[in-house]
């Protein structure tokens, strides 16, 4: 726990009610909130794409998927290993960077995950134990199918951990998580532990009754947006911190995936636009 700066104000003629200067508004910490920003990508040139026609027509087929997807539907996977490491290149230049990234972890290797700058536009590329590749796509939708897959092939309960001295409210949240996990729903389930009495004991209890799963992202779209899938089927940590690194809000979902790690489908119909201009752009 942080220090709280108490200001020091002189005891003299300038004491009592009303000799103290007052804001005339209260200034709260903002919460935490989905913020997805486009930075255009620095695109090459036309003429270094106009010669590219596997370049051409993958991306004509991006933009399709793009414009065709709508909620509820299934990623669409579109392969890059066919194209050309230049090619490749140039594709990836296009996309850039977003604001969020994720890994999947399994025992042949690790899945990397990058969102591009056209939100719901995911790149992914897979190696194995030893460095080898073993996935090039880019797959187009709200959440990449290996991190949903990956947040549902837990446990189906909490596991049952000795107490520890000083645990106090853990158990009742291990209660709640494992009743919820029992009876999946399209609602997600939300417990706040920023609201609720939580001791460093009662949190590594909790950890160790969770465990942990093999997904974890990044969004930086406020401050840091860090979602941790646990052990136990659905169920994530969720933890925002502000720009100085400070936790300042801290929860557990039961849910498929975080809401806050996917991609609306008004963020794909913003994404088919800014596509649509950088394609008429570079001819």
């Amino acid at each position: 726990m942080h220090a709280f700066p108490i200001p020091v104000v002189a005891f003299g003629e300038t004491r009592g009610p009303g000799s103290q200067q007052e804001d005339e508004t209260l200034d709260y910490l903002p919460m935490p909130h989905d913020m997805r920003t486009y930075r255009p990508p620095i695109l090459p040139e036309p003429e270094d794409v106009r010669e590219r026609t596997d370049v051409r027509v993958w991306l004509g087929r991006l933009l399709d998927a793009v414009k065709n997807w709508r909620a509820g539907q299934g990623m669409v996977s579109l392969d890059m290993s066919g194209l050309s490491e230049a090619d490749r290149t140039l594709i990836d230049q296009v996309l850039g960077e977003g604001e969020v990234g994720a890994q999947v972890t399994g025992e042949s290797g690790t899945l990397f995950i990058q969102e591009s700058v056209f939100a719901g536009v995911w790149r992914l590329r897979g190696r194995d134990l030893e460095g080898h590749a073993f996935a090039d796509r880019v797959e187009v939708g709200d959440v990449p199918a290996a991190v949903r897959l990956a947040g549902q092939d837990g446990l189906a309960a909490p596991l049952r951990v000795e107490l520890a001295p000083g645990v106090v409210n853990a158990p009742a949240l291990v209660a709640e998580i494992a009743e919820q996990v029992a009876r999946p729903s399209a609602a997600t389930h939300v417990i706040n532990l920023s609201l609720l009495p939580f001791s460093p004991e009662d949190a590594a209890w909790l950890d160790q009754c969770l465990g942990r799963g093999r997904v974890t992202l990044l969004s930086r779209g406020y401050g840091n947006c860090r979602i941790t899938a646990t052990g136990i089927n659905r169920v994530w940590w969720v933890q925002f911190f502000n720009s100085q690194d400070a936790l300042i809000l801290n929860t557990l979902e039961v849910t498929d995936v975080p809401e806050v790690a996917r991609a609306a489908a008004e963020d794909l119909e913003d994404s088919a636009e800014r596509l649509t201009e950088v394609l008429e752009w570079i001819g």
